[in-house]
């Protein structure tokens, strides 16, 4: 029987600080397959979802199919706009969120991961990282630091957390991210630079495919997620509205949920998927196949 096993793997999921998004529900599936899983946490988030885990907050969500609860290996912290601590300006590493962290950078997290695990750690990097700080701004009106800072934090961050982490992975490693169709085609209100970010990731992921495919024989693809109501994406502010009109005038009329995501991307992650790098997967309930509303002709014969 042909089955999607990743038990002997480790995950590295970067961006979870809830249970309410995408990185969490690829966490989940990952562990489902069999994978241990370690996440890493943005330093302000980061006690949060620590209380919300020993609390108990997010039991329900944290449950297994065998009745079990969703244990992380390792929560580290990170902040992907630095590859390492010194790049961190001082207000940032003396700041009370971020000063008892320890090494937050990217090559932090590198060397943490090497002292817990060892020389070659890691199976699959999860990228799940994405910011503006200008996000409800159109581009006409985002400034210069903002979209710079968008770009860096939600596509560079790939690409340097592939140059720090890919010497450390194991053969047929495969790494993944979220992008969104917004890369390639005008979603009003979606703004602060972020549709050019995911442009960005997109085509790092076909670059880093080949270099890193040559370099390690790693994997790399990208998953296009429909909207999702996730507390990350209240950001954007428009988001109940996105997943509304996407829910309508999909080729399968439904609201797209998370676990649908995570395990598409157990599947990318397990060798069932060794022949796909370098792709852009689309998960969205088909949506990016319109090209029209579904109710346009409808609409069009009433009026008529």
């Amino acid at each position: 029987m042909l089955s999607l096993d990743l038990t002997g793997r480790r995950a590295l999921v970067a961006g979870v600080a809830d249970d309410n998004g995408f990185g969490f529900a690829i966490a989940k599936c990952l562990a489902m397959a069999g994978a241990t899983v370690c996440v890493a946490t943005w330093p302000p988030a980061l006690n949060i979802f620590l209380n919300l885990i020993e609390r108990g907050k997010i039991d329900d969500s944290r449950r297994m199919p065998d009745g079990s609860l969703l244990q992380f290996e390792k929560i580290y912290p990170l902040d992907a706009a630095f590859d390492t601590l010194e790049q961190a300006p001082e207000d940032i590493r003396s700041n009370k969120r971020y000063k008892d962290t320890g090494d937050f950078s990217i090559a932090g997290l590198r060397a943490q991961l090497v002292a817990d695990f060892g020389a070659q750690p890691l199976d699959i990097l999860v990228h799940s990282l994405a910011n503006g700080s200008e996000v409800k701004k159109p581009l006409l009106e985002v400034s210069r630091n903002g979209y710079l800072s968008a770009v860096g934090v939600s596509a560079y961050s790939l690409v340097a957390l592939v140059q720090h982490l890919g010497p450390i992975f194991r053969p047929n490693a495969s790494v993944l991210s979220l992008t969104y169709m917004a890369s390639e085609r005008v979603i009003p209100g979606y703004g602060g630079g972020m549709s050019s970010a995911k442009a960005a990731l997109e085509s790092d992921t076909r670059l880093l495919a080949f270099e890193a495919g040559r370099k390690w024989g790693a994997r790399v693809n990208t998953i296009s997620a429909g909207p999702f109501a996730s507390r990350a994406a209240s950001a954007i502010g428009i988001i109940e509205r996105m997943v509304r009109y996407c829910a309508q005038n999909t080729p399968i009329p439904q609201a797209l949920e998370a676990a649908e995501v995570g395990n598409v991307a157990a599947f990318l992650a397990s060798p069932l998927s060794s022949g796909i790098t370098g792709s852009t997967v689309y998960v969205d309930k088909g949506y990016h196949a319109m090209g029209m509303p579904a109710d346009a002709l409808t609409a069009a014969g009433s009026a008529g």
